[in-house]
């Protein structure tokens, strides 16, 4: 009794407006003459997947119109061996939507979905915990996440699509401006202020760089400096908005049932209300800017960005100022509705400068994200681009334009 043949198929792509599919024995046997199954039109791109029968195989393709094709060849092994010439093939075609291909491209999206889902959750809890606590807990907990980002914003410097075109900075550079990044934060809890601090670690940083072997560049310094500024500097302004505004909001009526033990009614002043709010109307801003593009979202708003839109956009600057206003009610801080109203238009124009220039440094690096450190987010860059020039706005509109701090 004879064996069943195997096949093996060639697939020949030079050919412009025919596409052959061809069959000979699985040891490719020079003396075997190749046997076409069917000529169609060529297509750009084609998934192969094989499956074996118990008289035969079948060949599942998919063309570009998410049709999935079904070639399923029968050859008697005898005939094969002995006519080789004469080989009896058999081609049947099944036309249809590859329901096992959407079934798995649902999973996985709905897999994605809950990841980010749950990933967000926990780290929105943990960081409503971390701005509660306050004082080193905070400051520690930035300096942490200013670590991170700085160390993939050096990354993304150092990809292919921004080196291309200018020199990134030595790694080891890069190393000690994250640690520096770091520290200002932690500086700034202690210090209070941290311009000196800032000047002399940019004048360190130059120095290494100009007295580095080979030919110093001005790119180097450039995204160096930038970095001190946009991954240390701008964040440290949340440590003194939140720990050095220790003005006590006294008409809020949450301090006035907060327990004794963890600080009583003293333990809400304005930074802490403040930094809530700005949190929490970034977050609705995001929200409502992501569901209203998804919704309504047909007018590009710019190209940097190409999912944005300014139907999105609208709808996040309103979500952005309720929130604010709702809160402001809540909290009885801001106690002027135009302070309020204010608040929520600084908070998302803040935010969304903040999103569109790290999508600015990303697209340069020819990226999606800055990173992978979050499941189902990206990296932390991803996270906070929003809050990163939102801290210092925010400061300064309740340092100086706000009447006694808003109270």
């Amino acid at each position: 009794m004879a064996t069943p043949s195997s096949y093996c198929v060639k697939i020949d792509t030079l050919r412009t407006k025919f596409l052959p599919l061809s069959v000979h024995s699985s040891i490719c046997n020079r003396h075997s003459p190749l046997q076409t199954l069917i000529p169609r039109r060529s297509s750009i791109k084609l998934r192969l997947k094989l499956s074996t029968h118990s008289d035969g195989f079948g060949i599942h393709y998919n063309s570009p119109k998410t049709l999935t094709r079904t070639l399923v060849v029968r050859a008697d092994a005898n005939q094969h061996h002995t006519h080789d010439h004469d080989a009896a093939v058999e081609v049947s075609k099944d036309n249809g939507s590859s329901k096992e291909d959407a079934d798995l491209e649902q999973k996985r999206k709905s897999g994605q979905l809950a990841k980010r889902v749950v990933f967000g959750l926990g780290i929105g809890i943990t960081a409503g915990g971390v701005v509660l606590i306050g004082g080193w807990v905070f400051s520690v907990a930035l300096a942490a996440v200013v670590f991170a980002g700085s160390r993939e914003y050096f990354e993304l410097v150092r990809s292919r699509g921004i080196a291309s075109g200018m020199t990134p900075p030595p790694r080891y550079v890069s190393r000690v401006c994250s640690v520096i990044c770091a520290l200002m934060p932690l500086f700034t809890l202690y210090k209070g202020q941290i311009d000196v601090s800032v000047v002399s670690a940019a004048f360190v940083v130059a120095m290494a760089l100009l007295l580095q072997r080979g030919n110093p560049r001005f790119s180097q310094l450039s995204s160096t400096i930038f970095g001190l500024f946009y991954c240390g500097y701008l964040p440290s302004f949340w440590v003194k908005l939140r720990c050095r505004l220790l003005a006590p909001a006294l008409n809020t009526g949450v301090g006035a049932t907060w327990p004794t033990l963890l600080g009583g009614q003293g333990h809400w002043t304005v930074g802490l209300i403040a930094t809530l709010i700005s949190i929490s109307s970034i977050i609705a801003a995001d929200t409502f800017a992501f569901a209203g593009g998804k919704a309504f979202g047909r007018t590009p708003l710019t190209s940097i960005s190409p999912k944005k839109t300014w139907e999105g956009a609208i709808a996040g600057l309103t979500g952005c100022i309720v929130t604010s206003v709702l809160l402001s009610k809540v909290f009885s801080w801001p106690t002027s509705m135009l302070s309020a109203i204010g608040f929520g238009f600084l908070n998302f124009f803040g935010s969304i400068f903040g999103d569109l220039l790290e999508s600015m440094i990303k697209r340069d690096a020819g990226v999606k994200d800055s990173g992978s450190l979050i499941p189902g987010h990206g990296g932390i860059l991803d996270r906070v681009d929003s809050y990163v020039f939102t801290g210092a706005l925010v400061y300064a509109f309740v340092r100086s334009v706000l009447p006694f701090y808003g109270v």
